[in-house]
């Protein structure tokens, strides 16, 4: 593959540049600092819509571009580069969309899509994938749907659902087959569900930080038109298996901390460790430039991989090779931050004079053990690796 973008692919990575220096300073927001998305701005994705950014690689029937994979990844990088704020519609566009695409009914294509595409009034989403006994093993999820008459009756519970409080639809997965002696795989089906049902309820988990990401959502007997199945009934998690991939292979796994990299080398190239005994000066220079390799291999990796899409080559272990390594990546970053700074390291809140970094490391640092947790778990990704990727048989 080539290692350099062709004319045009630059001249569209410097329309983007040269967009996003001019609207971020201008929004009045505060950009987060770890979140994927680099936070919400309805105003701010309806910029990007008007700019026909929002579903750059869909096709032009339902409202996208029809642009490849590798145009995706360049404006993907560019967005985080600048914490540009698409969390209005980030879900809805890198994995609700295109599964209503492949998978939906012609009527939610018709509903969703336009909405999607043109960041509309009510169109977040969030995942309800994760339960108290099924994280890795999304299989064994317990919430059921069970058909009854035209409706489906929900029960059961969800949690780690990031954004569920200010979402207002769930991406849902539940068994439509109840009977224990069936394996997940097959007893799986995916659902739209509107958060304002009667019967759902939603609490916030605070994270270690005490900030509101996280919730568990529970459902009593809540009641849906079937018509919000998504795809066949009993296939959704093969449907979930083919979404996953287009998640995991997304630069953001690679620079969702980019934040505290871009520090770190600034706070180098000052030379402020330059006094330091030689030994550590030698471990500093070595632990950089490892970092520094590690995140050259993984941006071309994620760019590599969407080059295998735009040539309609299987990536599923691809994906999962990327993920793992990218979201390695990302927690030794914050490991080689901390050992540098020291004790300092552990300060926190921006106002704290004494916190480096505007208390950036702290903050990171207690983030990082979800980077090889979110969108499947390094151990499952190189399970994924080892049979799909290099046929290994099973243990």
């Amino acid at each position: 593959m080539r290692f350099t973008f062709n004319a045009e692919q630059e001249a569209f990575r410097r329309e983007v540049v040269a967009f996003l220096e001019k609207e971020i300073p201008a929004l009045d927001i505060e950009l987060d600092k770890y979140e994927m998305a680099g936070g919400s701005s309805r105003e701010f994705s309806r910029k990007l819509a008007e700019k026909k950014w929002i579903g750059l690689t869909w096709p032009k029937e339902y409202g996208g571009s029809e642009r490849g994979y590798v145009d995706k990844m360049i404006l993907s990088e560019q967005l985080i580069r600048h914490r540009a704020p698409t969390g209005y519609h980030f879900a809805a566009e890198r994995q609700i969309g295109p599964a209503i695409i492949k998978f939906g009914a012609q009527w939610q294509k018709d509903y969703f899509l336009p909405r999607f595409i043109n960041a509309e009034d009510n169109i977040t989403f969030c995942l309800l994938f994760s339960e108290p006994d099924a994280g890795s093993d999304l299989a064994a999820i317990k919430t059921t749907a069970i058909p009854e008459g035209d409706h489906y009756v929900i029960n059961g519970q969800k949690v780690w659902s990031s954004g569920a409080h200010s979402s207002d639809y769930g991406w849902l997965l539940a068994r439509t087959n109840p009977d224990p002696t069936v394996p997940g795989h097959i007893a799986c089906s995916e659902f739209i569900l509107d958060l304002k049902t009667p019967g759902i309820t939603i609490r916030p988990i605070l994270n270690i930080m005490g900030e509101h990401h996280f919730n568990e959502v529970f459902f009593d007997t809540v009641r849906i038109d079937k018509k919000y199945l998504v795809g066949r009934e009993n296939e959704g998690f093969k449907q979930i298996v083919a979404q996953l991939d287009y998640e995991r292979a997304g630069i953001e796994r690679l620079m969702q901390n980019h934040l505290v990299y871009e520090r770190l080398k600034s706070y180098l190239r000052e030379g402020e460790f330059a006094d330091e005994d030689p030994g550590l000066v030698y471990w500093i220079k070595d632990a950089f430039a490892r970092l520094e390799t590690e995140l050259t291999i993984g941006r071309l990796l994620c760019y590599q991989t969407a080059w295998m899409i735009d040539h309609r080559k299987q990536i599923s272990s691809q994906a999962a090779l990327c993920k793992a390594l990218c979201s390695q990546y990302e927690h030794r970053l914050n490991d080689v931050a901390t050992r540098l700074l020291g004790a300092s390291s552990l300060m926190m809140g921006e106002e704290n004079p004494y916190a480096p970094w505007e208390g950036l490391v702290a903050q990171s640092y207690l983030h990082s053990p979800s980077y090889t947790l979110q969108g499947g778990a390094v151990e499952i990704l190189k399970n994924i690796v080892a049979q799909r990727g290099l046929k290994l048989p099973r243990a």
